[in-house]
């Protein structure tokens, strides 16, 4: 079943989607499942293992379950020194 859901994209995934923010309708089961489709969308190649995902401004885990009206925060991975 298709649900809305709000993205919105930080960093280097900004960069690759041109948009900081969009609203997609999406089959997507899990915030893993919603990545990949969104990979596919936007030509990103970060490998999940190494980015982080926020659902309603609390972070998850990649098998959260995704509902509609949900907004997935997506950060790609972070260098540090």
């Amino acid at each position: 079943m298709s649900k809305s859901i709000t993205v919105r994209y930080f960093a280097l995934f900004r960069e690759h989607a041109g948009i900081g923010e969009e609203q997609i309708d999406s089959d997507a089961l899990t915030a893993g499942d919603l990545f990949a489709e969104l990979q596919d969308r936007h030509g990103s190649s970060e490998p999940l293992g190494h980015c982080k995902v926020a659902i309603n401004d609390e972070m998850a885990d990649w098998g959260a379950a995704l509902k509609d009206g949900d907004t997935v925060l997506l950060f790609p991975p972070v260098a540090g020194g």
